[in-house]
């Protein structure tokens, strides 16, 4: 497993922007592939995007197709998302999380390492 911190969460306005950073301990991220989740209370956990562990296959959940993007950054065990246009409805908790496969996943099940999550709130 790889530890997992999340940052860059926040309040922001509707059509607002914000970049939320994963941070993952260990010499093999390079070896995981990552993902986003979010969660509101009372709702499931749902997959938002996801990356493969060389980046070059991507995931996106419809609701946020062309607004956010996935990326990483292998030499600085790094994953981002940008969340651009951002909406009321995507106010959530947001958590990165990494599973043991090359490819990019939107199953919940599939990952076996979580951070702590990040919350973003945007305002109407």
């Amino acid at each position: 497993q790889v530890q997992l911190v999340e940052s860059g969460g926040g309040l922001v306005q509707a059509g607002g922007s914000l970049r939320l950073s994963c941070a993952a301990s260990g010499r093999t991220f390079s070896r995981y592939g990552m993902g986003w989740f979010r969660q509101v209370p009372g709702k499931e956990r749902e997959s938002v995007a996801a990356t493969s562990y060389g980046g070059d296959s991507t995931y996106y959940a419809d609701f946020v197709k062309g607004r956010f993007t996935i990326s990483r950054d292998n030499a600085t065990n790094t994953v981002y998302l940008q969340m651009n246009s951002l909406k009321p409805e995507d106010t959530s908790v947001y958590y990165c999380a990494a599973h043991r496969g090359w490819y990019a996943s939107a199953t919940f099940s599939a990952y076996d390492s979580w951070g702590q999550g990040t919350q973003v709130t945007v305002s109407s």
